[in-house]
């Protein structure tokens, strides 16, 4: 079956992510991560994106990311994989492909999901069991934006700036919304949505990017209302 189109809005973010091939390691060691932190940051100066929030696991990357034009997103995946693999082959004697498939992305109800996709991104270590607390991992924005750790990669989006009137203000807010664990039933929307290519985000932003892609957004209901007047009808009606 041919695979859909990405959803792409310039100016929309986006969640992505990128595994190694059969789960395998894509970071060894610290040069590992900082050759790709520093080939992000060049793709997206050179082609148009800006990176929010990030975190590189040991085995897969989540970024959350605003492209500027419609192929800015797949233009800096497809520049920083190849510079990636290459770097990765060569450095640790390996030949072959490293990641797993295309990288998977879910446009992003910045509204609604924006900061919960922060969060999501800057505790995977967290829910890792790697660190007790989001500041203990160096490989991601939490540093940058909870401690205010420069970090020339990230571009803070205009809801995180609204988030308080100063640096300061903005840094205290956002350590508060870490202060309680995510829902298991937020951690699987996210998941499900970003896995599956859906949109992340509220009825109303759903349809209205369904309106303008004109493509189904989001799983269909199963089985309809079954406490509804009319799917009780119709289930007497199969009886018979």
């Amino acid at each position: 079956m041919a695979r859909q189109p990405r959803y792409v809005l310039p100016g929309q973010p986006q969640h992505v992510i990128q595994r190694g091939n059969n789960r395998d390691v894509i970071f060894v060691a610290e040069p590992d991560y900082r050759f790709y932190l520093e080939k992000l940051k060049n793709a997206c100066d050179n082609i148009g994106c800006e990176v929010h929030a990030y975190v590189l696991m040991t085995n897969h990357v989540h970024l959350l990311m605003t492209p500027h034009e419609e192929d800015s997103l797949s233009r800096v995946m497809q520049s920083l994989g190849r510079r990636y693999v290459q770097y990765y082959n060569c450095r640790h004697r390996r030949t072959g492909t490293l990641w797993e498939g295309r990288y998977r992305a879910t446009l992003v109800d910045a509204e609604s999901y924006l900061l919960t996709c922060y969060r999501y991104i800057e505790l995977n270590p967290v829910r890792a069991g790697m660190v007790s607390d989001p500041a203990e991992y160096p490989w991601s924005s939490y540093r940058r934006n909870a401690l205010g750790q420069p970090d020339m990669l990230v571009s803070e989006h205009t809801l995180y700036r609204g988030l308080g009137a100063s640096d300061e203000e903005r840094r205290h807010y956002y350590r508060t919304l870490f202060d309680h664990c995510m829902g298991k039933d937020t951690l699987d929307t996210i998941r499900e949505a970003t896995n599956k290519a859906w949109v992340l985000g509220n009825d109303r932003f759903r349809a209205r990017i369904g309106d303008l892609v004109n493509r189904q957004t989001a799983p269909k209901t199963r089985g309809g209302d079954r406490k509804s007047v009319d799917y009780l009808k119709t289930r007497q009606i199969n009886r018979v």
